[in-house]
């Protein structure tokens, strides 16, 4: 696919589900939803010209660390080392929330600029005017956000004597401000 380099950014979001088998439990974890094996997300993606990749990249972050401050959510963001990132990831970030009931911080988003190694396996390529040869694009994505996690750390750090708090950027969605 060859886009126009006015075409660019491309930016699209889904709802999906994740299936992923966790390696290295041993049978520790299993239940609950520390390791779901299926779970449903929010997809953000970009396809975005190569000299803005990684402003766009902040963008993303930015979105999902707003999304999180929304919902009132005690959360770290990591940057990840070469190590921790997958082999088409050129930078990676994680979100994690802190779920209180575990005493411990749990994954719930992260978000990477592949730069141009998926584009290339796609062959997706974009053509600035003048020139005649195309030129291979970044793409980008972030889960914005891991769904069962979110409501988890919801329902672990909200308990009060009153009942479960609902964030108040919920309040609308839900109708109430609390669980009794």
């Amino acid at each position: 696919m060859i886009l126009d380099a006015r075409e660019l950014p491309v930016k699209n979001t889904a709802y999906t589900p994740c299936f992923r088998r966790e390696a290295g439990s041993y049978g520790k974890d299993v239940r609950g939803l520390n390791r779901l094996h299926q779970f449903d997300k929010v997809e953000i993606v970009q396809i975005q010209h190569p000299d803005h990749s990684y402003a766009s990249l902040e963008e993303m972050v930015d979105h999902v660390e707003n999304l999180v401050k929304k919902l009132e959510l005690p959360y770290r963001i990591l940057k990840l080392c070469g190590g921790d990132m997958s082999f088409t990831s050129a930078l990676t970030y994680d979100f994690e929330v802190f779920a209180a009931a575990q005493n411990r911080w749990l994954e719930v988003s992260s978000v990477s600029n592949f730069e141009s190694f998926q584009a290339n396996r796609l062959k997706l390529r974009f053509r600035e005017e003048g020139n005649k040869k195309p030129v291979l694009a970044h793409t980008l994505n972030g889960s914005a956000l891991a769904l069962p996690r979110i409501v988890a750390s919801l329902l672990e750090n909200n308990q009060t004597d009153a009942g479960i708090l609902i964030p108040s950027v919920l309040h609308s969605f839900t109708g109430f401000d609390r669980i009794e």
